[in-house]
């Protein structure tokens, strides 16, 4: 499927919006499906440096690296891409990434330079941006850049959410909310010995289901136990639309955050099941 069949309304908003030079210098793209949100930032790419006709099907010079990921001009600023030499930083966008991307701006191009920062996984999958892997200090050396950008410069930050990035960064962004097009399976047949009807489970039981959700993640990702989880309540939700069970999926949502940001299992597992089992 065609990018502009996925996503009608976006893409006619930027391939407008650059036809009439209106693009933000800076935009965040955030919600869960981040495959389309990396797909959408390389199509903004894209429509900026195309020397053709702009068409989903362009066979320029431009339009072929973008494809390829191969351009010059358009580079994805991880943990995992672009590090400079003597960057050993594994798990986080890098001080010295920042300064690779200010010093690559000084210096004039023909192309029109666009920056997707993003998080990658060990599999190579897009993830989203969060303050654990794009901390204050190398994001806050990059607001003059974003406050004063060349005109031929776009920066793009992809994140599950607004809240995920600092307050600094998402003020100086036009935000955009990706809605995702994945059809889910709802599988969560990890947890549901676990969990199942959670919300008959006692309270006085709730360190107790912790504990097993603690000594199943010695063996499981913790975010592939609370995808789980959160799959498991959205079954529930199919035949029983609750506000509780809308409010369990929120509070699963933020220990996805207390991961990213390094709070251990216990506590995580500890405060969600004290919110879930009530």
């Amino acid at each position: 499927m065609l990018l502009s069949d996925k996503y009608p309304f976006l893409t006619s908003f930027f391939k407008t919006s650059i036809a009439n030079s209106r693009l933000a210098h800076s935009i965040l793209l955030y919600g869960n499906d981040l495959e389309s949100q990396y797909q959408i930032a390389q199509e903004i790419a894209r429509l900026l440096n195309c020397t053709g006709d702009k068409s989903d099907n362009c066979q320029c010079l431009n339009c072929r690296w973008i494809r390829e990921k191969t351009h010059p001009a358009v580079l994805t600023i991880s943990r995992k891409d672009n590090k400079p030499d003597g960057d050993d930083a594994k798990t986080v966008i890098s001080v010295k990434q920042a300064e690779l991307v200010r010093n690559s701006i000084v210096t004039s191009s023909d192309y029109h330079r666009v920056f997707i920062f993003c998080d990658k996984d060990d599999e190579d999958n897009v993830r989203g941006l969060n303050q654990h892997n794009f901390q204050d200090r190398p994001a806050n050396s990059l607001l003059k850049s974003i406050e004063e950008p060349n005109p031929n410069i776009t920066f793009i930050f992809l994140a599950q959410d607004k809240s995920d990035l600092i307050s600094t960064i998402v003020s100086r962004c036009q935000c955009f909310f990706v809605p995702t097009k994945i059809r889910e399976e709802y599988d969560f047949d990890i947890v549901s010995s676990v969990i199942r009807n959670y919300w008959e489970i006692p309270r006085s039981d709730a360190f107790d289901i912790s504990q097993k959700l603690v000594e199943l993640s010695t063996t499981v990702a913790i975010p592939t136990i609370l995808e789980q989880m959160q799959n498991y309540i959205l079954t529930i939700l199919k035949t029983n639309n609750t506000v509780s069970f809308i409010d369990d999926i929120r509070a699963i949502e933020r220990a996805k955050t207390e991961f990213n940001i390094g709070m251990k299992p216990d506590i995580i597992f500890d405060e969600l099941c004290l919110k879930l089992i009530k």
